[in-house]
């Protein structure tokens, strides 16, 4: 399985889009902002995963050091 994920602003520019697909035998979903949220979320999760284990109370420190300077 393949997907291709198309973003524009201009509405009648997406529903040409989506009524090809149709006639193509192409299945279309539309996404909500929600499900966009949640498939940029999980990106990032898995693109900033590391396997590797930090030591969170230093972690903290920077984080503070960070955000007073």
């Amino acid at each position: 399985m393949q997907a291709v994920l198309l973003q524009t602003d201009i509405k009648s520019d997406l529903k040409l889009l989506i009524e090809l697909a149709l006639k193509l035998g192409v299945n279309v979903k539309t996404l909500s902002n929600e499900e966009i949220e949640d498939l940029s979320i999980e990106n990032a999760i898995k693109t900033g995963a590391t396997n590797e284990f930090i030591d969170i109370d230093n972690y903290l420190i920077k984080l503070n050091n960070e955000i007073k300077n």
